[in-house]
């Protein structure tokens, strides 16, 4: 294990790396539920969505682990899951195994991409100050979610968002926030890992003393695995004109997705090779590849890296164990599903907003003295919370910075990958 995943070459140990594949678990295990939530609302069986969802989070996150050696988690994406469900099967009236099926064949494209090494291409494409401000940007996203979860941040028509009030949610919500940022201050091993258990063994008190919410809810303990979805894609009738749109919808939102993700990752916690570019990367790729092929097999929408992953990587992780860890921790909730509602959106909610200062450091790097380098970066990264997408601040970004180094007459910059980029950036606009 300590030469397999390099250890010591990565200034990490076992120990480091098992509390940070639990923290990256708990970041991430919501989806087990959400997931199901929203793609039952499609007409799929809530539980055989769960099923789906755990399988492709623990066969995904494994082969990240041990094949890319990479500490970061794989799930189904968030958006994407929206997508399927609002977009495709409500909206276009396209039948849910029909989606799975778009799913799959995206996958396809996404394997036939990373075989051939057109996505990791792509990847060197993305400029330096892009690459900055995407990271940086997924890091006031994932704070911006964190604030949601815990809803110190509310909707308000007057002033579009607002604070909320000293509810006990919020109440324990600051406690962990504050418990959690004095662990990390004084270095103390598995900070976050602990911020998010003291958290939840707060909660329930809180909302029994004041009694006017109940924070963390107990629905038992076991469920079986229903596995009702696995090969029901419809292979054939995906392949219509029709449904062409979706799957390119499914292919360039993942495939941004997940490039901004392990882009981001990569440069916030020094993750990159000899040449400066994010480590494994084509293994990282191939592996998200496979979990969009497979969620469409077993019945669930496409799987991509998670940016949640960031908590395990602040809280030490540096290798492939990190992930398998975290991985291997999705697959007891084939049976154990319940259990997650012992752990409240709250208790995860300090870690998510911490993290944020731990992704925001690589924007130092950016020379906001270059306006022609400062505006697109810029604009990709408040526009990825601010517009609640990934893909919407990556667009902007690579347009601007494609115009502005145009007309400030230094279009040698721009790569032929780069001008690919950005006709699938214009395509996606006309299409969404």
């Amino acid at each position: 294990m300590q030469s397999y995943f390099d250890l010591e070459k990565n200034n990490t140990t076992v120990q480091t790396e098992i509390i940070a594949g639990i923290s990256s678990f708990l970041a991430t295990s919501y989806i087990i539920v959400v997931n199901p939530s929203i793609l039952s609302q499609a007409g799929l069986p809530f539980s055989g969505v769960l099923t789906a969802t755990v399988l492709v989070c623990f066969f995904s996150s494994v082969m990240m682990g041990l094949y890319a050696r990479n500490p970061i988690l794989v799930a189904p994406g968030m958006g994407l899951n929206a997508f399927f469900t609002y977009s495709a099967v409500i909206g276009m009236q396209v039948p849910w195994p029909v989606a799975l099926g778009a799913v799959f064949w995206s996958g396809i494209i996404f394997l036939l991409l990373s075989v051939f090494n057109i996505r990791t291409h792509l990847v060197k494409a993305i400029p330096k100050p892009l690459r900055y401000a995407i990271a940086a940007g997924i890091g006031l996203f994932i704070t911006l979610i964190g604030l949601a979860n815990a809803k110190f941040i509310v909707q308000t028509p007057g002033t579009i968002v607002g604070v909320n009030a000293l509810t006990p949610t919020i109440v324990t919500f600051i406690v962990g926030l504050l418990l959690t940022a004095i662990l990390l201050v004084r270095n103390v091993k598995g900070a976050i890992l602990i911020g998010i258990v003291v958290t939840t063994l707060l909660a329930y008190p809180l909302g029994r003393w004041y009694g006017t919410e109940t924070i963390v809810t107990w629905q038992g303990v076991f469920s079986a695995p229903d596995f009702s979805l696995l090969f029901k894609l419809d292979l054939i009738n995906s392949l219509q004109f029709a449904v062409w749109p979706v799957i390119f919808a499914f292919v360039f939102t993942d495939l941004f997705d997940s490039l901004s993700t392990l882009v981001g990752l990569a440069e916030a916690a020094d993750l990159l090779d000899e040449h400066g570019e994010p480590r494994n990367i084509q293994r990282s790729l191939l592996t998200d590849a496979v979990a969009t092929t497979m969620a469409g097999l077993v019945g669930s929408s496409p799987g991509t890296a998670y940016i949640e992953s960031a908590v395990g990587i602040d809280a030490g992780g540096r290798t492939g164990l990190t992930a398998v860890v975290g991985g291997m921790l999705f697959l007891p909730f084939l049976f154990l599903a319940p259990l997650l509602s012992v752990v409240p959106a709250i208790a995860t909610a300090p870690a998510l907003v911490l993290v944020g200062a731990f992704m925001i450091r690589p924007v130092t790097r950016i020379n906001w003295l270059a306006l022609d380098d400062a505006i697109p970066a810029f604009l990709a990264m408040v526009l990825i919370p601010f517009t609640y997408s990934i893909t919407q601040g990556i667009i902007w970004g690579f347009l601007s910075y494609t115009l502005l180094k145009v007309v400030s007459g230094k279009h040698k910059k721009i790569t032929p990958a780069l001008w690919i980029i950005d006709i699938f950036c214009v395509l996606a606009l006309i299409m969404h």
